[in-house]
Order: C-alpha cells, then structure tokens, then sequence
C-alpha cells in the first residue's frame, strides 16, 4: 500500500511547485513584485503557503528564466532591465523568430500555417480593447504559434525560455509603448512575407519587426 501511495505524494508536491512558479511569475511579470525588489522566502513561503524547500525550487526556475538575479551571498531580487539588455532579449529573440520564419517558409504547403497565423491575429484583433496583460498574452501567442508551427521543439523551448523577460520588458515599458508593438498590421504584414515562402523577406520581415519593437520599448 505505501507503494502505492508514493506517486500520488510525488504529483501532489509537483503541483504546489508548478502552482507557486505560476503565481510568482505572473507576479513578476505585471509588476506586483516590482522590480529590484529583495525575495524573503520567510515572506514568500507564508504568502503562498509552501514550504521553503518547494520555494526555493520556484525560485530557482525563475532565475534560469531570467526574472530573478542574485546578488551578494547569492540574495535573490526581481530582475530590473536595463536598455541594453531589452535589446539583447529582442537580439535573440529576432534570430529565433527569423528561423521560423525560414523554416515555414521552407514548408511545401503553407496553407495551414497561414490559417492558424491568421486565426492568431483575429485573437489580438479582438483583444483590442482588452487590459494591456490580455494584449499581451494575444500578441505572444501569435509569435509563440509561429515557433510551435515549424515542428522544431528546440526552437520552441528557447523561445519560450525567453517569455518571461519579453513579458516583463513590455509590461515595465508601459501601457503606451507596450501597444506599439502590438498592431495588428504589422503582423500582417509578417503572414504576408512567410506566405509567398521568400525566406529573405520573411526573415527581414521579422528582423524589423523586432528591432522597431525593441525601440519603441527604450525609447
């Protein structure tokens, strides 16, 4: 009976991990936790009522994703971006939307692409009026689907490596710039380049797309 009994023990405490990273990555991202504010797990572990073990696995997980640094003695805080490095997330982000932008144009039937693109943007057009975090959600799933498309799950897990510091570079840049990035035209206008498979265009497509975002964002 006690064998029986371990795995359910195990996805119990997976739950409460995956159910805390949630919670404090959303906190993060819409600026609850603003940041370079300093992480007490005593406070953390009270407010989500986990223990500190499970914390800190949380913890660690959001530092590989890049919303927490640690400071001196290893001190966690809320990662605060700085120009330079809003540019290198969309440096790295525009490579790894360029190759899929390569690869879907490469594909012999782009028709179902093109379609769930194109569904993907009826999402951010409805979104329109919505919070800025439901705009936000609706534009990165429109880059998220493009990455997932191409077949290439190394593509997507890097990609979605980088989701947490992209949300949080728009979030903290504001309402204002935040939205810039997210007309609905320019998305089109991305489609329209994959759809006629020149993977140059596709590419210079993405490339300033993301270079014109990452400007609207530190300017």
């Amino acid at each position: 009976m006690a064998g029986a009994t371990a795995p359910l023990l195990g996805l119990e405490k997976k739950s409460l991990r995956e159910q805390a990273l949630a919670a404090l990555r959303t906190a993060i991202t819409s600026g609850e936790l603003a940041p370079g504010r300093h992480l007490v797990e005593t406070e953390l572990s009270e407010m989500l009522q986990i223990s500190r073990g499970t914390l800190r696995e949380a913890l660690r997980q959001l530092e590989q994703e890049g919303l927490l640094s640690a400071g001196p003695r290893g001190r966690l805080s809320v990662r605060h971006l700085d120009a330079k490095e809003i540019r290198d997330i969309f440096s790295v982000r525009a490579a790894l939307e360029s190759l899929a932008a390569r690869t879907l144009c490469e594909l012999p039937d782009r028709d179902y692409v093109i379609r769930s693109l194109r569904t993907a943007i009826g999402a951010m057009e409805a979104a329109t009026h919505g919070t800025l975090e439901e705009r936000i959600e609706t534009d990165m799933d429109f880059h998220r689907t493009m990455c997932l498309l191409t077949g290439n799950e190394t593509l997507l897990h890097s990609w979605e490596s980088l989701e947490g510091s992209i949300r949080m570079s728009i979030m903290f840049a504001g309402l204002d710039k935040g939205v810039k990035n997210m007309s609905v035209d320019r998305h089109h206008e991305i489609v329209a380049a994959i759809e006629t498979g020149d993977a140059t265009l596709a590419r210079n497509t993405i490339r300033d797309h993301m270079d014109q975002a990452a400007d609207n964002l530190v300017a």
